[in-house]
């Protein structure tokens, strides 16, 4: 089976270095450039701060960077792809891997399995480190670039409401019984009318209620403040309402969000929107995969013939093209009109089917 699918271990190797080098060569150059362009918009900001300087500037650069090459990655794949296979029909390789009675398929078997191996690094890399320094940007943005708030696991800037009482946290740390919040502030009202606001600095669930710390609480018609070091309110407002409130998918990796998917079922809340996003984080890794096949029209074809440069913009504009169906998908899925699972897979689909149909009827 291996042997039909690969040439030979020469071949193989060598389309697949060919591939992979200038694929991250391609990567590293558009994340420098649109780095330097990000960063000659947001340093302004990030200087205007008091305090701000180099420093400041290089971890926001750690943070962004992830970001760009989730985001890029698959462009990356796609020109390195182009680049590779229109090289290799240049100087007319791959006429004579296919004279030696080597296939289409076959020549684009190492590129496809070079995509699935970086498919799944992309994987990792997004689960693990993109959603963590996104959730970190995202935090230290709400600040306008101030003084980073602590790590939140569950959320950051929290608005509740219960019953006429209005609640704002502005750090959830936590699940469960573990859940800690930062930052507390309850508007206590009474007939939509402000009877007093009560702050504490931090709170723990007990079981039965919350034990706040280092508490100060104004009575409005009174204009009084009264401080206390510690106060447990007895309450039937559970941790799950501060971990559920601001689900965000792009900040939760895959487990943590597939809980928080669950118990929002559970909650009878909707989670289309998030279903479809934990679904696109497969198919978005892997979509990779796609790239060899949708380029593969500017690979192969006669060189001679003057139309190499139109194969490229065909096959690029494939490529883009899935990118933009992806795009109107997820959106479409994000607003409810398609099930979580079209919204995510039937792009992916869709230009496997298309990519096939070219590449078998003008190759195979």
């Amino acid at each position: 089976m291996i042997k039909r699918l690969f040439a030979s271990r020469q071949i193989a190797f060598y389309l697949s270095k060919l591939f992979v080098v200038r694929c991250f060569a391609v990567l590293a150059a558009l994340i420098f450039i649109l780095q330097t362009l990000d960063m000659l918009g947001e340093s302004a900001r990030i200087l205007a701060v008091k305090g701000n300087g180099q420093a400041e500037l290089f971890h926001y650069v750690l943070l962004r960077t992830p970001q760009l090459i989730a985001r890029f990655l698959p462009f990356a794949v796609l020109l390195g792809v182009l680049i590779t296979l229109s090289t290799l029909n240049q100087n007319s390789e791959i006429i004579s891997m296919k004279a030696a009675g080597i296939s289409a398929h076959q020549i684009l078997m190492p590129l496809i399995a070079s995509c699935f191996l970086i498919g799944c690094v992309s994987f990792v890399f997004n689960d693990r480190l993109v959603t963590r320094a996104t959730a970190k940007l995202d935090a230290w943005q709400a600040v306008d670039y101030g003084q980073p708030p602590p790590a939140a696991t569950s959320g950051v800037n929290i608005w509740l409401r219960d019953g006429d009482h209005l609640i704002h946290v502005d750090n959830v740390q936590g699940y469960g019984d573990n859940v800690r919040l930062s930052g507390i502030t309850v508007y206590n009202r009474s007939q939509k009318t402000l009877v007093s606001i009560l702050s504490a600095d931090t709170g723990q669930w007990t079981g039965h209620g919350w034990h706040l710390n280092k508490v100060k609480s104004f009575d409005v018609a009174a204009d009084t403040v009264t401080e206390k070091p510690v106060l447990d309110i007895n309450t039937d407002l559970p941790p799950e309402r501060f971990t559920l409130a601001d689900v965000k998918a792009d900040e939760m990796e895959v487990v943590p969000l597939y809980r928080a998917i669950k118990a929002l079922d559970a909650a009878g809340r909707p989670t289309d929107e998030l279903k479809a996003s934990l679904i696109h984080r497969f198919t978005g890794a892997f979509a990779a995969i796609l790239m060899p096949i949708l380029g593969s029209v500017a690979g192969f074809g006669l060189a001679r013939s003057g139309r190499l440069f139109v194969r490229i913009v065909i096959g690029m504009s494939l490529g883009f093209a899935y990118f933009v169906a992806d795009n109107f998908a997820l959106t479409m899925g994000n607003l409810g009109t398609y099930p979580p699972l079209l919204a995510s897979c039937s792009p992916f689909i869709l230009f496997l089917l298309i990519g096939e149909a070219v590449l078998i009827r003008t190759e195979e």
